[in-house]
């Protein structure tokens, strides 16, 4: 069987069944949790939990319409919700009066799910509840990308340091997690929620920066000499430094990297971006949003415990 995209087989199970026999306003959407939210899915993903699945919202739950357990030779999924409610219970909070805590209480991944998919029908505002969380508000954006340098200025230097002593695979791990960061970063300079780490390379090879700044991440995780490692990551914080000035968030910042201090380390000094970016902000602890500073799988899929953890970290 030729393989239909998660988005088209949604869009075709509503149109050619759900929406016939739909009576009265509602909206109608692929959404939810999976790769073809996203739009990464591929043939692999029809392995297991694969169905024509629409998310039905309407008014009234009572009314419920019959839809076929088969469409295209996939079973079917009508999942039918109050759009109030169900948006709440994915994301924790309203999205029409989102608080700042809000933001920093949900992961990247909620936001990247809840804004993804595709909307087929809308009578009832997803569109709007959508638009309203589809990106940061400029002062939490600052603050988060104040973080994310905040992250790569604690590490930065780690590379050589571990090398200098004779461990490589502690210079090639800090300089994974450094990869890492970096391509989150650039993610959210391009006003792009990052996905979960399945996707993280996906999502990132999307950005017109990609282009310019794979093969230096790739040359920094195949390197196998901490100086190979350093230079391929010097040539990558460059770019980035150049893709921040670029945004005009604030005053052109040096994006050359130098030493370490008095240390033979070259690095970009990440620091120099954050307080920049946090100038004039009422954050002014960089740790950063939920997923910046948490990462464990479960934590983050527990809505009521990612926003105590915030609340207590940000009082």
């Amino acid at each position: 069987m030729t393989f239909v995209s998660g988005i088209e087989l949604s869009r075709r199970f509503y149109a050619e069944a759900v929406a016939p026999v739909v009576r009265g306003p509602h909206s109608a959407a692929l959404a939810g949790t999976g790769s073809e939210v996203l739009g990464f899915d591929t043939e692999r993903s029809t392995d297991h939990n694969w169905t024509a699945r629409v998310f039905l919202f309407l008014p009234d739950l009572r009314v419920v319409p019959d839809v076929p357990a088969t469409f295209l030779g996939h079973t079917t999924n009508l999942v039918v919700a109050r759009l109030g409610d169900w948006a709440r219970d994915v994301l924790g909070f309203d999205p029409r009066r989102p608080r700042l805590h809000d933001w920093l209480a949900t992961p990247t991944q909620v936001f990247a799910e809840f804004t993804g998919g595709a909307v087929f029908h809308d009578d009832l505002g997803l569109g709007a509840l959508r638009d309203a969380v589809a990106w940061y508000p400029d002062d939490v954006w600052r603050y988060v990308l104040a973080c994310q340098w905040q992250r790569i200025s604690q590490e930065e230097a780690f590379v050589g340091r571990s090398g200098e002593v004779g461990d490589e695979l502690g210079s090639a791990v800090v300089a994974a997690r450094l990869v890492r960061d970096l391509m989150r970063l650039c993610l959210l300079m391009a006003r792009r929620y990052p996905p979960y780490s399945k996707w993280l390379g996906s999502a990132f090879a999307q950005l017109p920066a990609a282009a310019d700044l794979t093969p230096s991440l790739t040359g920094a995780l195949a390197a196998t000499t901490w100086r190979e490692r350093e230079r391929h990551l010097a040539t990558a914080y460059e770019t980035a430094a150049e893709l921040h000035n670029a945004l005009g968030l604030t005053e052109p910042v040096d994006p050359r990297t130098g030493p370490y201090y008095d240390r033979p380390f070259r690095v970009v000094n990440a620091g120099r971006f954050v307080a920049p970016l946090l100038a004039g902000s009422p954050l002014d602890v960089p740790i950063g949003a939920i997923d910046q500073f948490v990462d464990s799988t479960d934590a983050l899929g527990h809505r009521a415990l990612t926003r105590a953890v915030v609340d207590c970290a940000h009082g």
